[in-house]
């Protein structure tokens, strides 16, 4: 049926088959725009469902886009939620929004997020964004119309990369198992995911044996040819006693020849010129006027920045990163410090890197790109973080030393209990690399951002946990573990450019801390710190201390620049890379000496702050020492999409906020 008045139970529009094809084509034109206004997300496989998302929309699925929440429609889970641009045009094109809306995709405060949020927009159907979930979400909608006599269908959407993870084969024989004929799997089959062709990550056909093997029922079809697309999805939605998986073979980046069949453009967005061509190859180039396009996102975006520079701390200059005409600072991903490290240390035949479908994008496949003869010991993994970290544990026991690696997301929280009870309990000596820590992946949002990892990590027992605060820290740290300590290791990183604040000379000792103070400004901002070894430090009476991991280290540097600057505040910065063993004495030596302590972290607060107050709270050398201790730190909710600097602003983890709590409870002791 096609879109419906759920009154009156009418058609509001029916779209022939050339209507929908013509639908589709505009739709990537739209995507490729909407891509390239964000600078970011997914073009591959958003212009690989194009089609079906049409067809599905615009003729097969029963929806009121004047009712999203009518009872009796049918409902669509995007488990593949990296094509959510997909989803949103679909929606769009129905009539749930002016399809032109989603030129806002991934912007702060956009219900346009770079992953489907369910509470954000109407239309979508459930949050999705960790891959392989979503098959389990559309069994329990469909399982739930089964209980309550309810004549819906549930479609779902899923990739054939997304099929390495285990839990989608749990939801197959479920659905299987429950006879669930109400339910209707689309397997997007374009063939390629991050690192490559499927067939070589992970290999997972015979697909449709498989399939039939947990008792499906299967067809296939082009996933280009609206004619086979539609027949096959009415054909589904009438078949009884088994639920339906349509395999529809297509193409990544289909209608545009640079990206057809191409892995590079799994997660890349076009720039300008790319974008121009393709529109020129779609034919929609006379029919979407893009510079108009590109104004609203550019209106919107000029919204966002004076809403958020509104909320910001204000002082008596500009601190912000190279606002000022010296203390500048130079960029770099702390993940390429994790893959320099790889890349030097991977000679020994012990070690061995295994990847999980990302493994440019952290950095992991340095260990290899320059020694080809390393290959052997490179393991793609795929999509398959559990079975991962247990295949990780088995090379450790075997005297191997393995670094596994993804987002920290699904390093820390997907194989929670792998980690848990198999490398742990187990005390087997694994790397395992958090990358993407923090907000600092962006435009991704919530599902993709790290923000509860230590929490999961540093509960393990067993378990060691450093969080490096630039690139060359993050080297000498990978290096550390990597050679010098036996047992579980965690290293969590950022995605995204941070300051260089340390360099070859600067100690980095593990269980140690680094004293870090500013004297005065310089060219460049680094030089303007004296920094030591937490051992070696001896205290200069200063006004409070901050105590920081990571990329909140140079946000703390810049605090204790603005506290000196504007208030003459003089504060002790400690670098704190290691949180597990957590280097007590130093904490309890700047409790003693200066009163005051905040703890920044890019994490939820109290993944660090908490184990810091834990060691204040159990020092019977402070019993008797006033003491005023605060936390910045993301404040008990979700990530969201957004440019990485903005969200250190939204989150309030900036330099700024640090510095206005420091001072808050700067005062407060003054008046005391």
């Amino acid at each position: 049926m096609p879109i419906v008045d759920s009154r009156t139970g009418k058609a509001r529009r029916n779209y022939s088959l050339e209507e929908l094809i013509e639908a589709a084509n505009l739709m990537r034109g739209y995507n490729m725009i909407c891509l390239c206004a964000a600078g970011s997300g997914h073009s591959g496989g958003t212009m690989s469902i194009m089609d079906i998302t049409a067809a599905l929309y615009l003729h097969v699925a029963t929806h009121d886009p004047e009712d999203p929440f009518w009872d009796g429609r049918d409902r669509i889970i995007w488990s593949t939620g990296h094509k959510a641009p997909s989803l949103y045009l679909g929606l769009g094109m129905a009539g749930y929004f002016d399809v032109e809306e989603v030129v806002k995709l991934r912007k702060l405060y956009s219900p346009f997020q770079g992953h489907p949020h369910w509470l954000k927009l109407a239309g979508v159907e459930a949050s999705t964004g960790s891959l392989g979930q979503g098959l389990s979400i559309a069994n329990g909608v469909a399982l739930a119309a089964k209980l309550q006599n309810k004549s819906y269908h549930v479609f779902c959407l899923t990739g054939d990369g997304e099929h390495q993870e285990g839990q989608i084969w749990e939801a197959v024989m479920e659905a299987g198992n429950f006879k669930l004929d109400n339910l209707i799997n689309i397997l997007d089959k374009n063939r390629l995911q991050i690192d490559g062709w499927v067939k070589d990550v992970m290999d997972i056909d015979p697909i449709v044996d498989k399939y039939k093997a947990f008792k499906w029922n299967v067809m296939e079809i082009d996933g280009h040819d609206m004619k086979q697309i539609v027949e096959a999805l009415e054909k589904a939605k009438l078949h009884k006693g088994q639920p339906t998986v349509i395999v529809a073979h297509t193409v990544k980046g289909k209608g545009v020849d640079f990206m057809e069949n191409v892995a590079g453009w799994h997660g890349k967005a076009p720039v300008c010129e790319q974008m121009e061509k393709a529109l020129a190859q779609l034919k929609v180039d006379q029919k979407l006027d893009y510079k108009r396009l590109f104004k609203k996102a550019d209106d919107y975006q000029a919204e966002v920045t004076k809403k958020l520079e509104a909320k910001m701390p204000k002082f008596k200059k500009d601190y912000f990163w190279n606002m000022q005409k010296n203390m500048k600072v130079e960029m770099d991903p702390t993940r390429i410090g994790f893959g320099r490290a790889l890349d030097k240390g991977g000679d020994d035949p012990r070690v061995v890197c295994l990847g999980a479908d990302i493994s440019g994008s952290i950095a992991i496949s340095k260990f290899y790109e320059k020694h080809p003869e390393r290959k052997k010991r490179f393991l793609s993994m795929g999509i398959a973080e559990q079975s991962g970290t247990g295949v990780a544990a088995g090379l450790a026991k075997e005297g191997m030393i393995p670094v596994f690696g993804t987002y920290g997301v699904f390093s820390a929280g997907r194989n929670l209990d792998q980690l848990r009870t198999t490398v742990c309990y187990g005390n087997f000596n694994v790397l395992i690399a958090g990358a993407h820590g923090g907000v600092s992946v962006g435009p991704d949002g919530a599902t993709h951002q790290a923000l509860e990892d230590l929490f999961q990590i540093c509960g393990l027992p067993n378990m060691h946990v450093v969080v490096p605060c630039d690139s060359i820290e993050t080297e000498k740290a990978t290096e550390y573990l990597l050679f010098e300590i036996k047992g579980p290791k965690y290293i969590r990183f950022a995605r995204e450019a941070t300051p260089i604040v340390t360099d070859e000379k600067t100690p980095f000792k593990f269980g140690e801390a680094n004293i870090y103070r500013f004297r005065e400004e310089k060219e460049k901002f680094k030089d303007a710190f004296e920094v030591k070894l937490a051992s070696e430090y001896v205290s200069e009476g200063e006004d409070l201390t901050i105590i920081a991991c990571g990329p909140e280290v140079p946000e703390a540097m810049r605090a204790a620049w603005i506290l000196k600057e504007d208030f003459g505040l003089e504060t002790r910065i400690i670098n704190m890379h290691t949180l597990k063993p957590l280097d007590e004495e130093s904490i309890i030596k700047a409790g003693q000496e200066t009163g005051i302590i905040v703890t920044a972290e890019e994490h939820q607060v109290g993944g660090f702050g908490n184990r810091v107050s834990g060691v204040i709270s159990q020092a019977t050398q402070l019993y008797k020492t006033p003491l005023l201790f605060g936390m910045i730190g993301v404040k008990d909710r979700f990530g969201e999409s957004g440019k990485p600097w903005e969200l250190i602003k939204e989150f309030e983890v900036s330099g700024e906020h640090i510095a206005q709590m420091a001072k808050r409870l700067y005062d407060i002791k003054k008046e005391g």
